[in-house]
């Protein structure tokens, strides 16, 4: 008999902030503020989405920015955080990295430095409440200046002590060159934090290369196009670096048509560590522990290998010494029984 994916040990580093939401926490906050929300988010069903053209990807921003914008308060924020840890939990998860960039909450929460501390203090008391370690991975926007970046790679080194462990570079990978943004990785990596930026999604495995070669990424967000490379696989492989791999996200943005396709056991043959990431469920429809279920599925993955792969989360995370011996030996009881 199959085991259940959920009482898998694991760790979540693949997140987004907004992308977190519930659907009915959408609905409820839309209504408190009068937010028109359009069809595409209240439908019940995750939104038909395709990101492979400009077009399809405005549309995702566009339906991101709207959810976005229902997120106006400290006690919003504490809800996000707080029900996303919940559902973390549910799905056997025991640390968890979410991912915000604090400028796009700053306008409503009273500016950039307010907009963190809130953003941190939610994490600290979801993390108390729900017992799970939660940590957060500051990102930067490659649509924007990297003068920006470098201020907020300051201000993430400057709150590493209350939670902040990585930094991150996100949406459009086609736009914004990944060295434009050295200087921004540097400071961070110099305080301490882990390099994780977005690579090898809508761009082909020359965007993964650029992380490596320009921000000395510890880790890549996404990374499944490395797949096209085996001069690249194996040096990810050599140099075990974490792709935080999406398969719902993936399939949901057009990059693969069918979970079949998304070659995960590519990388997982050629040695490539990955942790599985939900992405955005609010956009996708899927949370963590459905990620595992559609490796099963559509990859034919034992429960060895789901557990060697929620090693393999563990290990590419920030979680201290701790925290990890816990989890993985969790993984092997999860396997004994």
């Amino acid at each position: 008999m199959e085991r259940d994916v959920r009482l898998l040990p694991k760790a979540h580093l693949h997140l987004h902030f907004t992308g977190s939401m519930r659907p009915t926490t959408l609905l409820e906050l839309a209504d408190k503020y009068g937010v028109h929300l359009p069809d595409a988010l209240t439908g019940g069903e995750p939104p038909k989405l395709r990101a492979t053209d400009e077009r399809g990807w405005f549309r995702f921003q566009r339906l991101y920015d709207i959810a976005r914008s229902c997120l106006r308060s400290p006690e919003d924020i504490q809800r996000l955080v707080r029900e996303s840890a919940q559902e973390d939990v549910a799905d056997g998860s025991g640390w968890l990295e979410i991912q915000v960039d604090p400028t796009s909450y700053a306008p409503l929460l009273g500016g950039l430095i307010p907009a963190i501390e809130i953003i941190l203090d939610a994490v600290d008391s979801a993390s108390r409440d729900t017992g799970l370690d939660m940590r957060v991975v500051i990102a930067a926007n490659r649509m924007k200046h990297p003068l920006d970046a470098r201020t907020l790679a300051r201000l993430a080194v400057r709150y590493a002590d209350r939670g902040v462990v990585g930094f991150g570079l996100s949406n459009d990978e086609r736009r914004g060159m990944a060295r434009d943004f050295d200087r921004a990785f540097a400071i961070a990596r110099d305080g301490g934090l882990l390099a994780a930026p977005h690579g090898g999604e809508l761009s082909g495995p020359a965007s993964v290369r650029d992380c490596l070669d320009d921000l000395d990424a510890s880790r890549i967000g996404h990374g499944v196009r490395a797949a096209e490379d085996p001069r690249l696989l194996r040096r990810l492989a050599e140099r075990q670096i974490t792709c935080e791999v999406c398969p719902s996200s993936n399939v949901a943005l057009g990059v693969y048509e069918k979970p079949a396709d998304v070659p995960l056991r590519t990388l997982f043959d050629a040695g490539v560590p990955m942790a599985l990431g939900a992405d955005d469920p609010l956009l996708f429809g899927s949370r963590l522990a459905a990620q595992y279920d559609l490796v099963r599925r559509h990859h034919g993955f034992t429960d060895e290998e789901l557990a060697e792969l929620a090693r393999q989360s563990v290990r590419g995370s920030a979680a201290p010494v701790d925290v990890r011996e816990k989890l993985l030996s969790g993984i092997d009881d999860w396997l004994a029984n």
